[in-house]
């Protein structure tokens, strides 16, 4: 049980970062320099629900995740995942340290971003469909 949540959780991850490292490059290169950051930021958004939505669906039909702990535990490895990677990538990047990245953000897009991480870890349990 430990490894399917652990398994389905690296899959979901996968999903996700991968699409918003796709759609990252593209908002930074094309998008940013039209209408600025956060704006940016906030189109980007629905279009990761949608990753986030589709994705949290597949891997719980493709895992079996029938209980709400299961989920809600894929879930969290997910999260857990995509903060370790993100903090420990964007943080070594960009050369910042924490406090500096918490300050760089723009509080409405950053608001929106942490009401989405929310969204990313319970969406298994949400999402799936008996």
């Amino acid at each position: 049980m430990v490894m399917q949540v652990l398994k389905a959780g690296a899959l979901y991850f996968a999903i996700a970062f991968g699409s918003g490292f796709v759609l990252g490059t593209i908002r930074v290169l094309w998008v940013v320099p039209c209408v600025g950051e956060r704006t940016a930021e906030l189109i980007e958004t629905p279009i990761m629900l949608v990753v986030i939505v589709l994705g949290a669906r597949w891997v719980a039909r493709r895992f079996a995740l029938a209980s709400m702990p299961t989920r809600l535990g894929v879930g969290c490895v997910a999260l857990g995942f995509l903060l370790a990677v993100e903090l420990t990538m964007v943080l070594w990047l960009r050369g910042l340290t924490l406090g500096e990245y918490v300050a760089s953000r723009d509080p409405v897009a950053g608001m929106v971003y942490l009401v989405m991480l929310g969204v990313f870890a319970v969406m298994p349990l949400l999402a799936a469909r008996r």
